[in-house]
């Protein structure tokens, strides 16, 4: 059977060469024209826009992590939707110790300390002996773990339930069963977990369970000297809560990559918040030829009707 593919990115030539060059079978490129279209590879905006044009899709492979646009309850459900994971693990973790070791030995401090021509000596801090607790700890929360214990840091993780990454010191769950947490549950779990960190880092997806789990209790319950880092969803995040602990100096500060709302409205107040850093959805960049690598090894899963890898559930949202 002849499979036609439409790509849907701006990088869509390279991600044809690539593709090509694996000389898989029975798969042919289609242009936007093309209606008999079963196997997109696209990045999520684009994609979505062109769902309802596309009545043979059967699998939708995202170049993206977030899958979001696809999980409106009220969108198109009748294809397979696959996500990437394993390739932004590495470069995530390069982006949050970048900003633990910039906080440690207060680059951006001296940096405007040079510019103010002032000699700035103060002591500098060390990640050595320092907790790090991450919200969420799958692939990359994973490896974001293997990097801190590198760094001689104790990790802290927070979950619903799994306990998969053996570089995880002390893991919390807000369950002692398999039904839902209630916000007494959540609560107090998430406050013992907050409690002796120096860094939080969120690497949580969107879902109806992590939406604004950053709020004033967890916020409240960090040391004020605690850095808080969003490199997950913007979504996890009661950003009033947040602006009001970094105004009251509650925290010492945050760095953000990911927002509710992207772009980030020029009259949103985190233009102005003090003690805030953001890098505009930036800490982990789809990589054409680490995506393909994806793509080719589930086409080939496609054609001989097994499982592909990174199926996303649509009810669960990853």
């Amino acid at each position: 059977m002849r499979h036609k593919l439409l790509i849907l990115s701006p990088d869509r030539d390279k991600y044809r060469a690539l593709i090509e060059e694996a000389r898989l079978v029975d798969l042919e490129f289609a242009d936007d024209s093309a209606s008999d279209v079963d196997i997109v590879l696209g990045e999520p905006k684009p994609t979505f826009a062109a769902l309802d044009s596309l009545p043979a899709l059967g699998w939708l492979q995202s170049i993206w992590a977030g899958v979001e646009p696809f999980l409106d309850p009220a969108s198109r459900r009748d294809y397979i939707l696959t996500s990437v994971r394993g390739v932004f693990g590495g470069l995530i973790s390069e982006y949050v110790i970048g900003y633990l070791l910039a906080h440690e030995r207060k680059i951006f401090q001296r940096l405007e300390a040079q510019k103010n021509k002032t000699w700035e000596d103060s002591d500098t801090g060390t990640l050595r002996g320092k907790t790090i607790g991450l919200l969420g700890v799958g692939s990359i929360g994973a490896e974001i773990a293997e990097a801190a214990k590198f760094f001689g840091m104790t990790v802290r993780g927070y979950t619903m339930g799994s306990e998969t990454s053996k570089h995880v010191d002390k893991y919390f769950h807000p369950l002692d069963s398999d039904s839902s947490p209630s916000k007494q549950q959540q609560a107090a779990a998430l406050q013992s977990f907050a409690s002796e960190l120096d860094y939080l880092v969120s690497v949580l997806p969107n879902t109806m369970a992590t939406r604004k789990i950053v709020g004033a209790d967890l916020l409240n319950a960090l040391p004020s000297h605690a850095l808080f880092i969003n490199v997950g969803r913007g979504q996890a995040v009661d950003e009033s809560a947040l602006i009001e602990a970094l105004n009251q100096n509650k925290i010492a500060g945050a760095v953000l990559d990911v927002f509710e709302q992207e772009p980030l409205p020029a009259e949103h107040p985190f233009w102005t918040t003090p003690n805030l850093l953001m890098t505009f959805h930036t800490a982990g960049p789809s990589f054409a030829e680490d995506i393909a690598k994806i793509f080719i090894e589930n086409y080939r899963l496609f054609v001989e009707g097994k499982p592909l890898k990174y199926r996303v559930d649509f009810e669960r949202g990853y």
